[in-house]
Order: structure tokens, then sequence, then C-alpha cells
């Protein structure tokens, strides 16, 4: 059964959603606000804006990876963390084409359940993940800035490592609905086979909003809010500003607000939807043109927040001047590989031809 509290169309992607294209009625087939003329601009966009976001965020994350890894030598713990950042965001755009396609054929779903569960399911962790990994980095400049000694062996790979492995596995934890609730059939009335999130009760939805609210914002947010607070501080202190020894650490601090205060703005609004959705739910807030402007700020909102996993590379490159420097590194250590395997390969065709002489 479908969830019994549908409004207005909404994209399938959206994790609350439980129609399908730009209809003027929900899957049970029950009247809705019909505002088609909004929504078929909305999809509209959405391949291209989509397919941008797949691009750059392929391109850009990739790179930031082979930087990481070609330098993983010089990596420290918070480049552990924004490396599985990184990781996140790429799986994300990766699975983005699926999405591409499906709204180009009218939502035809062409992939089988199994892909229209994994794919949910990797879309819906990069959210949990990227926001748990951003905490844990803002955490350990805390530590580094403002108790440099209280961590000890704490801060060394292995244990971060072994952090990241809990972070992954807590992203898929908090993403299951869309591995259990995910499914493919067949609806005559559109005439499409379609991906959709179909939860056993409206409960459930509204235990997936709280738990976004939760889990994505109210938690991680005061944290990161707690720490930032402080290395804010601490690097506006004169004495830290007079200190050589501490510009490293300044500068690591400065890239890590930067990307922290990217992720909130981009993903504040998808947070704020989602709380008005669970409000328009229990009736506090209500109306058909307020659900119909509701349900268009999740789409958009959401794909604001897609956005934030291609802005992160040109963070790093842009703030990140250590990044610049792995990342020049990384570009002479590939120069030098070619140079080395042109030099015996020049050698021994000129070896030949002077071969080649001696018999003439």
């Amino acid at each position: 059964p479908l969830t019994t509290n549908s409004r207005c169309p909404n994209f399938p992607m959206v994790s609350n959603a439980t129609e399908l294209a730009v209809v003027g009625v929900n899957l049970k087939g029950e009247s809705a606000c019909n505002h088609t003329e909004a929504w078929e601009w909305v999809y509209a966009m959405q391949p291209a804006y989509m397919l941008v976001i797949c691009v750059l965020g392929m391109a850009g994350n990739a790179f930031v990876l082979c930087v990481f890894c070609l330098q993983r030598k010089h990596c420290t713990v918070a480049d552990i963390y924004l490396g599985n950042l990184a990781a996140a965001d790429l799986l994300m755009v990766c699975c983005l084409p699926f999405w591409v396609v499906t709204v180009i054929r009218k939502f035809q779903w062409s992939y089988g359940t199994l892909m229209c569960r994994l794919v949910n399911l990797v879309i819906g962790m990069n959210y949990y993940c990227s926001v748990l990994f951003l905490t844990l980095v803002s955490v350990d400049r805390y530590f580094v800035l403002a108790r440099p000694f209280s961590l000890g062996w704490q801060r060394d790979a292995f244990t971060a490592w072994v952090i990241c492995g809990i972070i992954w596995f807590v992203g898929a934890l908090l993403s299951l609905p869309a591995l259990l609730f995910r499914s493919v059939d067949f609806f005559p009335e559109y005439g499409v086979e379609a991906c959709y999130l179909a939860y056993p009760h409206d409960g459930w939805r509204i235990r997936y909003n709280v738990t976004v609210n939760i889990m994505g914002f109210m938690v991680p947010v005061p944290v990161v809010s707690y720490c930032s607070y402080h290395i804010i501080s601490i690097l506006c202190n004169e004495k830290v500003k007079r200190s050589v020894s501490s510009r490293t650490e300044k500068k690591a601090a400065f890239l890590v607000l930067i990307v922290l205060a990217t992720f909130i703005l981009f993903w504040l609004p998808y947070q704020i939807a989602i709380f008005l959705d669970t409000l328009y739910h229990y009736q506090v807030i209500s109306g058909c043109l307020l659900a119909h402007g509701l349900d268009i700020t999740t789409q958009l909102s959401t794909y604001l927040g897609y956005s934030n996993s291609t802005i992160n590379p040109f963070l790093y490159v842009i703030a990140g001047k250590h990044f610049r420097q792995r990342a020049e590194g990384m570009f002479r250590k590939i120069y030098s590989c070619s140079k080395r395997q042109a030099i015996p390969a020049a050698t021994s065709s000129f070896n030949k031809q002077r071969h080649q002489l001696k018999e003439w």
C-alpha cells in the first residue's frame, strides 16, 4: 500500500514522495493540487541540472581522491575524513545519471528493483555520511587547536579509518528505508514502470522526516557550531597569529570552516522543507497552495543540496593551500614517472636505429 497522506505531485527521488510526474492525481487516484505548469518547468530543468552536477562532481571528487591517494604519506586525520567525504560525494553523483535518464523517459525505470533500491540507498547515504564526516573534521580541528594534548593515540590513521567505517555503517543504517520500501511497479494510468517509495503507513514518513532533522541537523550542527566558534576564537588570538608553528593548523582550520559553512548553506533549505512537511502532516500548517509550494521547495532544495557535492573540490583548490601543494606534487610525480618511461623508450629506439645503420 502507498502512503495515505499524499499531497501534490512530487519527484520519486525525494525521500518522502509517492507521486510520479506532472499529474493532478496521486498514485491512489485521489484528487491532488493541480499545478502542472510549475511542475512542467521543474521537470524540464531537472535532467540538464543533474547532468551538470554529475559531470562536475565526478571530475572534481575523483581528482580529490587521486590527490589524497597519491599523497597518502602526508595525509592527516582530517585528510582521511575529507577523503571519505569526497568518496561519498563521488558515489552519489555516479548514481544521478540513472535518474537523469529516468526523468527524460517520463519516469520509466528500466534498471530493475535491485538498482532502484541500491541507487536510492547510496543517494540517501550521501547526506548522512557527509554531515557526519564534516562533524568529525570539525571536532578533530577543535582538539588540534584547543586541546592539542588531550587526544593522544586517538588521532592516528588506523583509528581514523575505523571511525570512517563506523560512519559508513551508520549512514547505510539511517538510509535503510530506501532499501526496504523502494519498489518498481507498473502504473497503467501513467503508462510507466516507476521506481517509487511506498511506506507501509504514513508513520514511517514522519519517522524519516524526524530522523533527517535530528541526525542530519539538530545533533551535528550544534557540535559543529561549538567547535567552529572555538576554532575562530583561537585563530583570532594574537599569540596564535604570531606563532609560526601553528600556521599549518590555521590554514587547515580555515579550509574546514569554509567547507562546513558551505554544507550548512546548501542543505539548510532542505532541512527546513522536511520540518515543514512534518508540521503539515500534523496539520499545524495546512492548505493546498501551501502543500504545493512545500513540494516544489522540497524538490528544489534537494537539488541545491546535491550541488554541494560539486562544490567541495573547488573549495579545496581555492582555499586549501596545502591541498594545492599536494596536487602540484601529484602532477610532478606523474610527470616524472612518464618522463622516466619515455627516456628508456627513446633510448631503445635510438639503439635500434643505430644497429640498423651498422647492418647497412
